[in-house]
């Protein structure tokens, strides 16, 4: 039986997140001017955020993870016994890592590497990771593992609010965003992360209150379904992380846990501080 690798990028939020597999993650970079910090290894989300709120002329961006660095990972596992390696990375609508992670497969050799675009980022990524280990655990060949993932790529939703558009504007992330925008950088809209992986404007909501309110209504009215693992994913949310949680819980007493990730900072760098997203992901 084939010894399968895993390999998973930070922005899946896999770091947040106890487990005991071993899956080998690859950072991006955060970016300060002349600072460069790896994504969880030298900057944690709690510290990111506060800088972001201590000081709001600091103007992040990120770099993806060096090819170099990718091939690395793929080296080691083989070193480490491994005979076939199965990567999960964001979504290739929002980064050019699943583009490395093809590169680097190209580059090694005595191994394969088949590497998955996500079409998703945050928790639904480190679902599917950590869906891929346990299957593994259990026999199961890398086929059978990409049949899972692609069920859960096609099944699954995010409804994000941010509270300003600054970072997603400045830094390309917004897709569909034509007409939109006009001087309205202050509207605090309500996104969703299409089939297709990229980030799109729904709905122009002028306050935050309404905009939070606003897509509890849209998952409750539109999305909501028995047999789904809800979650809420947040850049620094906490002033209505608690509210949230009550509405949806009081909503939808079908959600038996409702859990909550941090955006890691790369992710929250073009989502912005107070960042709040309502995803869910149908079972089998």
């Amino acid at each position: 039986m084939s010894k399968i690798g895993l390999v998973v990028c930070g922005n899946s939020g896999i770091d947040y997140i106890k487990h005991d597999y071993d899956i080998r993650v690859i950072r991006s970079m955060l970016l300060f001017g002349d600072d460069e910090y790896t994504d969880f290894i030298d900057i944690k989300a709690d510290a990111f955020y506060k800088m972001l709120i201590e000081k709001p002329e600091l103007h992040p961006s990120t770099a993806q993870t060096a090819t170099g660095v990718i091939l690395e990972t793929y080296e080691k596992l083989k070193a480490d016994g491994y005979d076939e390696i199965l990567v999960i990375t964001i979504s290739s609508k929002l980064s050019g890592t699943y583009e490395g992670a093809v590169m680097a497969k190209n580059m090694i050799e005595g191994i394969k590497v088949t590497v998955f675009d996500s079409l998703t980022v945050s928790y639904p990524e480190a679902y599917m990771v950590l869906t891929a280990a346990e299957m593994i655990k259990k026999g199961k060949g890398v086929s059978e593992v990409i049949d899972r993932l692609m069920f859960i790529r096609e099944n699954h939703g995010i409804l994000v609010s941010v509270d300003t558009l600054k970072y997603l504007v400045r830094n390309g992330r917004l897709s569909g965003a034509s007409g939109f925008l006009g001087g309205l950088l202050n509207i605090k809209p309500m996104l969703t992360l299409t089939r297709e992986g990229r980030l799109e404007p729904l709905e122009k909501i002028r306050t935050r209150k309404k905009a939070i309110n606003r897509i509890i209504d849209k998952y409750v009215e539109e999305h909501a379904e028995d047999n789904q693992e809800v979650f809420i994913a947040h850049a620094n949310a906490f002033d209505v992380l608690d509210e949230v949680k009550e509405k949806l819980l009081e909503r939808c007493p079908q959600i038996k846990e409702l859990k909550v990730h941090p955006l890691t900072p790369v992710v929250g760098a073009h989502a912005g501080p107070g960042t709040l997203a309502i995803g869910w992901i149908k079972k089998k």
